[in-house]
Formats: structure tokens, sequence, C-alpha cells
């Protein structure tokens, strides 16, 4: 599906690099929340996404590789933002890295749109990228 001419030109992106540890997931977090509320989402949806990007952060960083880059993508468009959040895979690790049958999935699935993972390549013949893509919209949902 291509988006159409309205929606491409009022598209953002923004785009953070940094190693991948805990100590830079509440910065990440706090741009998504800031990226979300100048797009007017309302509260809810503002704190859905801060969530769902802390969760998707955590679980990614919990299989990187050491030394390795977490960069996340965030697209803004009218209405939307979709997250994309990747890594280099630890050694000896599967492409099933990221669990889909765990409670912090299900905790992606409920506060986010559309999840799924994504397998990226690497940036060498030996590495594995993999990530995470979540799409929030800017209204909640009544539930």
């Amino acid at each position: 599906m291509s988006a159409s001419p309205d929606r491409a030109s009022h598209e953002s992106i923004v785009e953070i690099r940094t190693e991948a540890g805990p100590a830079m997931i509440p910065t990440i977090r706090a741009v998504a929340a800031d990226l979300a509320g100048r797009a007017d989402f309302d509260l809810d949806a503002i704190s859905d996404l801060r969530m769902a990007v802390d969760e998707t952060c955590a679980t990614l960083v919990s299989i990187a590789a050491p030394g390795s880059t977490l960069t996340c993508r965030f697209t803004v468009v009218p209405d939307m933002i979709e997250v994309e959040a990747a890594v280099t895979m630890a050694s000896g690790q599967g492409t099933d890295a990221v669990a889909t049958d765990t409670f912090g999935w299900r905790v992606l699935q409920t506060l986010a749109d559309n999840v799924g993972v994504l397998e990226l390549p690497g940036t060498d013949s030996a590495a594995t990228q993999v990530g995470i893509r979540l799409v929030k919209r800017a209204v909640t949902d009544q539930r």
C-alpha cells in the first residue's frame, strides 16, 4: 500500500542511534512521547506509545550483541506514528530471538495498533539484525 501524496508530504522521520543498553531507553521513550504530543495524540495514546517503545527497546536490548547499536526510527504522519527499532543479535541466537509468546509481547499487542518482528540484513555477512515494528494511531480505541 503506498502513501497518498498528501500523507507523504506531511511525513517526518526521526532516527536515534545509541548503544544497545538499558541506560538510553528512558531517553528514547521520552522522544516517543514528545513526538506523539506534538502530533496531537490524546493522553492515552501518548502513554500507550511511551510504554510500547519502552517494552520494544527492553526486548531488543536483552538480545543485542555486546557493543551493538540500538536504532529507533520514528515515522510521524498525520494521526499515526510508526516505530522501527533494531539491534544486531548476539551470536548463537536464531531468527526467532524475539519471542512472540511472552507476556511482554502481549503487552506490545495491547499497547500498539499493529506490531511485528523484523529480520533485517546485518552490517556484515556474519551478523543478523532483528527488529520490532509497531504502529500507534493518535486516538486510542475505546476498549
